[in-house]
């Protein structure tokens, strides 16, 4: 199934399994999203379960924390990823850290869904990648899927803590078709995993960029390079071990990310392989990201956003060292 289905289908095992579940959201009942991710579950579970909010996004997210006070899992939609900044101040200043305000004694199981990323031909505000935003504040779990079967299972794990968890949806992966096992979940929340072996470099990715960097290790592989991929998946915390073994055999790291690279998570994986594989390391870590300026007009987010062939040319780089 496509990832909206999966993510449908994880919303909805959520919202089944648990009463204290609801959805929040600008145009999520009737219509289903902007999406269409919540489609059909206002009919399901009614207008109390699943809520039509109006286009206030420090008012979603200040109701969905004060609805955690009381005992219930909120989980709330944010239309496209720009509109979030409307409501950081309630994430970063009260959301995140009440649980230690409060000395552990309260928990915040919030979760808020944001399309992340670019590759759909639309505008600034709707395909930006916020990550690092986040990933700077303490308090914060921050995932990012880049398959269906991830999406299905690490919706529910989000819903399921008693942290607040920031959940990055790629916008350019919610469509194309993957495998869903919805009997068994074969990776935790928080760990990385190795999507595709090799031994010349390592390319460290997550959402959007993922399929991106297996096909730039696909033409590799034609030109006689082996590259190994690394889906982060969980951007806070970070799951290094699989990094750092796969650097330790290949010698070599690009990490590869759609936002601009400059105090970003892409900077923060490279410092850390840094410091605790400097010995494996041949060559520079390297970094292929978004440019440091707004995000383009879409005729332009082809020339803005990492692309296989740019991946290829830092692997070029990596290997001549």
């Amino acid at each position: 199934m496509p990832m909206v289905k999966a993510l449908n289908a994880g919303l909805r095992r959520a919202l089944a399994a648990d009463p204290k579940v609801l959805l929040m959201g600008e145009d999520i009942g009737p219509l289903g999203g902007v999406f269409r991710v919540t489609e059909g579950l206002q009919a399901e579970f009614g207008a109390k379960r699943v809520l039509d909010t109006p286009l206030a996004e420090a008012g979603i997210i200040g109701s969905a924390i004060g609805l955690a006070m009381r005992g219930y899992r909120p989980v709330v939609e944010i239309q496209f990823n720009g509109f979030v900044f409307p409501g950081f101040d309630q994430i970063t200043t009260q959301l995140a850290k009440l649980t230690n305000r409060h000395a552990g004694a309260l928990s915040m199981p919030v979760v808020i869904r944001i399309p992340h990323g670019g590759h759909i031909g639309a505008v600034e505000h709707h395909q930006e990648a916020p990550e690092a935003y986040f990933a700077h504040t303490a308090g914060l779990r921050i995932v990012a899927p880049s398959t269906p079967n991830d999406a299905y299972w690490m919706i529910q794990e989000a819903i399921a803590s008693d942290d607040p968890v920031i959940f990055f949806e790629p916008m350019s992966r919610y469509w194309p078709k993957g495998d869903v096992d919805t009997e068994e979940n074969p990776v935790p929340l928080h760990a990385s995993r190795v999507v595709r072996t090799g031994t010349d470099a390592t390319i460290v990715a997550w959402a959007g960029m993922v399929p991106v960097a297996l096909r730039a290790a696909e033409v590799a592989a034609e030109e006689g390079r082996s590259l190994e991929v690394v889906d982060l998946r969980s951007l806070a915390p970070i799951d290094y071990a699989p990094v750092l073994q796969s650097v330790q055999k290949t010698g070599r790291l690009i990490v590869a990310q759609e936002a601009p690279g400059t105090v970003s998570v892409a900077s923060e994986v490279a410092a850390v392989v840094a410091e605790k594989a400097f010995y494996s390391l041949e060559s520079p870590v390297l970094r292929v990201a978004g440019f440091d300026t707004p995000f383009p007009p879409a005729k332009l987010e082809g020339v803005y956003l990492p692309d296989a062939d740019r991946i290829l040319e830092a692997v070029d780089r990596a290997l001549a060292y």
